[in-house]
């Protein structure tokens, strides 16, 4: 569940798309029957809780691939800060979120193994909220 921070506002909001490639020759590929199916299949565990943890508001959400098939995963979020004047920066939300995400990347445990070779995933301007 996200964090209830934002009596300052929320900041840095960002829109992730992430979509599987497909073998061209097998045309293999995993349909989503929901959003919590299509969180497990693209992220581990530890990623989940960071997006939960840190996010202050978070919007998820299907996306079909050209074949109309629930193949991709959409992700918008943004974060409020905890406000307290002696607040450093780097235990802020935003700041929190990038420091443990890039910890579980390095660490090639953000991305299920099932998958981290099989993505695509991009930046996104075509925000949810």
């Amino acid at each position: 569940m996200p964090n209830t921070d934002n009596t300052y506002g929320t900041f840095n909001k960002q829109t992730k798309t992430y979509k599987q490639l497909r073998d061209p020759s097998s045309q293999v590929h995993t349909v989503f029957a929901d959003l919590d199916q299509a969180k497990s299949y693209f992220f581990t565990d530890d990623a989940l809780t960071i997006f939960d943890e840190c996010c202050t508001q978070i919007s998820w959400a299907l996306i079909a691939d050209e074949y109309g098939d629930n193949t991709g995963l959409k992700v918008t979020y943004a974060f409020g800060t905890k406000g307290s004047p002696t607040q450093s920066a780097a235990d802020d939300w935003a700041e929190q979120f990038k420091t443990r995400q890039q910890a579980l990347i390095d660490s090639n445990t953000f991305f299920r193994a099932t998958t981290s070779n099989n993505l695509e995933y991009n930046d996104s301007t075509d925000h949810l909220f």
